[in-house]
């Protein structure tokens, strides 16, 4: 989804790089080497330098990792990505359905005589190398630190990024860098901890105000940093990127070359904090026993946004969701058969870039019609670029970067006549969003508690789909920012101002696909007329405003609480949008937002 094709392999180049990988691991004495999709900043995105799977395997998903052996290479994949692993990875690696198998329990059965497993320390976090160790014991088999084996034979691969880091006005940050330092110095020192590493590029940026375009379609600047109990910032970071900026960072921000992160870390008296769960373990190695495991001392900050940043958040969505209605006015005018899926991306960010404040889009657009949908994260190729036929569903699944805000909005469109049972998941997957949307829910409870919710409607007809019902989001930051999640796995509490995404889906492989997402904002619940508020409750905010396709709704099917619920919605889209599109555009909009 995020990957660039520059470093995509092709099938027919996957033999004789993983046959160079197996020469390196028997130079190094090496029974296997494991190679994520990571760099030594532990972001979920990476740059092209880094995009060592990819180069190897040709898999260009957004999670995931490969382990070599010598007779043997496994990749390991979840559920987003099993249809599309099929098209992308020769036949000599081997998909591993991740997590239900783990990596210690593939190695096992793999090496039952024990081995040694090497894997490059800045490119796995200290929890990750902890819980497979763990799980390892006993097996004989040995996880051992070793020199990036993909380095070694990737003979034109590219530079690291350089791109020059700017100032995040305050105006939309909502905060200086100066009091964000300040703030989060004191949590240190009531911790009893004299500092804290900070490898995520985003939170970087976030602390110090600050964004670059180190990583395509991600707004964030390459670096680590320590933060100090007193406010004071090390930063190792490439120097020539903060030409210009020497006033913004102010005193209290030192500037060093990466080269310098070692070393200084290494000298550091404790306790230390790292967040074991996103600090690469080399990092650890280097603090020796003046290390601490906590959180991230930018995570939840940074999560709960401010009022500027939701206000922010706001104002961006309604430009993108005019964006969004005029792309939906063009193509619904357009006649099935004519179009291709690369003819929408290109229209779509054609309309987008007309508002001057859109800094980048904020992902690769997905638009994936017919099958292709089937593909949660699916991107167009000159091989793949299928016409919208009668029929068809099309998936677009899209964003922007704007300087107030980071957009994520799905729609599926009928194109021509959609067939019933098309129709009727679609309805499903509408029924799941609105109830979610619809929630209130006692102050404490993490996406765990609350995920089923919307996925209900699908249960009850035997169907689900393989991944999260919602992500966290950044303000004009990563389009994916933790530590929130609606998932079965987050425990982490949802709090007011915390953006996620609402994005249930339906998937048929060799069909179809289905996703409907909006944007929404935490916030604390209304009081309820009469009610007896014994608990603190929060809800959500509705942050996108675009139609959702009416053609493709089974209203009988809908509870009137959420057929109540879609036309109060569509109201509100045609009352925020309306005014901010064509005139043609508007027409189309009062039709598709009538009340059902």
């Amino acid at each position: 989804m995020f990957q660039s094709f520059e470093v995509k392999a092709r099938p027919d180049q996957g033999p004789p790089r993983l046959a160079q990988i197996r020469n390196q691991m028997k130079a190094a004495g090496l029974d296997g080497f494991v190679i994520p999709r990571a760099d030594a900043h532990q972001g979920e995105y990476v740059a092209a330098r880094d995009a060592r799977l990819a180069w190897l395997t040709g898999f260009t998903g957004s999670a995931g990792f490969c382990v070599a052996l010598q007779e043997q290479a496994g990749m390991f994949i979840d559920g987003r990505y099993r249809t599309q692993i099929k098209a992308q990875v020769a036949d000599v690696y081997t998909p591993v359905h991740w997590p239900e198998v783990s990596m210690a329990d593939w190695l096992r059965a793999q090496l039952p005589n024990g081995g040694r497993v090497g894997f490059d320390p800045w490119l796995h976090t200290v929890e990750q190398i902890a819980q497979a160790t763990k799980a390892l014991a006993g097996s004989g088999v040995e996880l051992i630190q070793s020199a990036n084996l993909v380095d070694a034979i990737w003979e034109d691969q590219p530079a690291p990024p350089m791109a020059p880091a700017k100032i995040h006005p305050v105006e939309f940050a909502g905060e200086t860098h100066e009091a964000k330092r300040a703030r989060l110095a004191r949590t240190l020192t009531e911790a009893g901890e004299k500092a804290a590493v900070i490898t995520l590029p985003d939170s970087i940026c976030w602390l110090l105000n600050i964004r670059g375009a180190d990583i395509e379609r991600n707004p964030v600047v390459h670096g680590f940093a320590i933060l100090h109990a007193d406010g004071v910032v090390d930063l190792f970071s490439e120097p020539s990127k903060y030409e210009g900026l020497e006033t913004h960072l102010g005193s209290e921000v030192r500037l060093h070359t990466p080269s310098a992160f070692l070393d200084v870390l290494e000298a550091l008296d404790g306790p230390v904090r790292i967040d074991a769960s996103t600090v690469p373990q080399l990092v650890a190695d280097a603090l020796g026993n003046a290390s601490v495991s906590g959180q991230e001392p930018c995570a939840l900050p940074k999560a709960c946004k401010n009022s500027a940043e939701i206000e922010g958040a706001a104002q961006a969505h309604l430009r993108d969701g005019a964006a969004i209605v005029e792309m939906l006015y063009w193509l619904d005018a357009q006649e099935a058969g004519t179009l291709t899926e690369s003819e929408v991306v290109t229209q779509l960010e054609s309309i987008r870039r007309r508002d001057n404040g859109l800094q980048d889009i904020s992902f690769e657009t997905i638009a994936g019609t017919g099958p292709n949908g089937a593909i949660m994260h699916y991107r167009v190729t000159t091989e793949t670029d299928s016409v919208l036929e009668d029929g068809h569903l099309i998936v677009l699944d899209s964003g922007g970067q704007y300087l107030d805000g980071t957009t994520d909005i799905t729609r599926t469109i009928a194109i021509g006549t959609p067939p019933l049972e098309a129709a009727q998941a679609f309805t499903r997957v509408l029924a799941g969003m609105i109830a979610m949307s619809r929630l209130r829910w006692p102050r404490g409870l993490a996406g765990a508690h609350i995920e089923a919710i919307g996925r209900m409607p699908l249960w009850l007809a035997g169907q689900d789909f393989d991944h999260g019902l919602g992500h966290g989001v950044g303000a004009y930051l990563s389009v994916h920012e933790g530590p929130q999640r609606l998932s079965k796995v987050s425990m982490v509490p949802l709090e007011a101002g915390m953006i996620l995404s609402n994005e249930p889906g339906y998937y048929r492989e060799g069909a179809f696909g289905i996703r409907l997402e909006n944007l929404l904002v935490v916030q604390k619940a209304a009081a309820i007329p009469g009610g007896d508020a014994h608990r603190e409750m929060l809800e959500w905010r509705t942050l996108a405003f675009a139609p959702i396709d009416r053609r493709l709704v089974v209203a009988d099917m809908l509870e009137p609480a959420a057929r109540e619920w879609l036309n109060a919605y569509h109201a509100q889209v045609a009352e925020n949008i309306g005014p901010r599109v064509t005139p043609q555009a508007k027409e189309w909009l009062d039709k598709a937002t009538a009340p059902i």
